[in-house]
């Protein structure tokens, strides 16, 4: 995943979940945030940020701010990002299901089940042609600390109900995953954010007891572009260490 006319910048501001001010050439610059996280750990001021400028002169901000650099690690903000990485991955093979039978034949984006839309319904078939469905729901992964990454970075009752509706696909015998894709290299492990939301590291691991699949891959990130790239291991409570 590319993006077009980047240019570096530092952070000022954040005056609310949509934009920011940043400073780029002795001028102040207003971006569109691509992330309504709270991402407090990342936007600090005067951090290096990268804006990707567009040619529509309509827009009512100039240019979205994609990355920005923590430390020795840039960290794509994008919180789009995740999905289209993702699909990707599924498409070149570079990620494989659990429980996959043959290539993939179909990829169906936000596919109802429930009560929920699911980012992914992925259909795959075997070389007797036996077909296989699998729900995926994809989550982005911005927040590290100390080389792990964690989620949630907020309480998120929405990720709660998605993990309940894939409970119920597995038991109706489709394929069901949760994947966490990591927006940045170089990380150690990743684990539910109990202190953040417990509710939802209960869940999660309630899932995973219940064969939904966990999945974690981290990314190569660059100013103008994010790839998907391994897996990540995963802890589901400090006692996985």
């Amino acid at each position: 995943m590319h993006y077009s006319d980047i240019r570096p910048a530092r952070f000022l501001d954040r005056p609310n979940r949509f934009i920011a001010h940043c400073q780029m050439n002795g001028e102040i610059v207003t971006a569109h945030v691509k992330n309504t996280g709270r991402c407090r750990e990342l936007l600090i001021p005067g951090a290096p940020v990268y804006l990707s400028f567009s040619q529509n002169l309509n827009r009512r901000t100039p240019c979205d701010l994609i990355a920005v650099q923590k430390g020795d690690r840039l960290v794509n903000m994008d919180s789009q990002a995740p999905n289209q990485v993702f699909a990707e991955g599924l498409q070149t093979g570079r990620i494989q299901l659990p429980g996959q039978t043959g290539p993939v034949s179909s990829i169906q984006r936000e596919t109802r089940y429930g009560a929920s839309r699911l980012d992914f319904l992925v259909s795959a078939e075997d070389k007797e042609k036996k077909p296989w469905q699998a729900f995926i729901e994809v989550k982005g992964v911005t927040l590290e600390e100390d080389g792990a990454v964690l989620f949630p970075d907020a309480p998120t009752e929405r990720g709660i109900k998605h993990l309940k509706e894939l409970m119920k696909a597995k038991a109706e015998g489709y394929g069901a995953f949760v994947a966490f894709v990591v927006q940045m290299k170089d990380v150690s492990y990743f684990m539910p954010n109990a202190l953040r939301h417990a509710a939802f590291a209960q869940i999660l691991r309630e899932a995973s007891a219940a064969g939904v699949g966990i999945l974690v891959y981290d990314c190569r990130v660059t100013p103008d572009s994010i790839e998907i790239e391994k897996p990540v291991a995963i802890r589901l409570s400090v006692n996985d260490a």
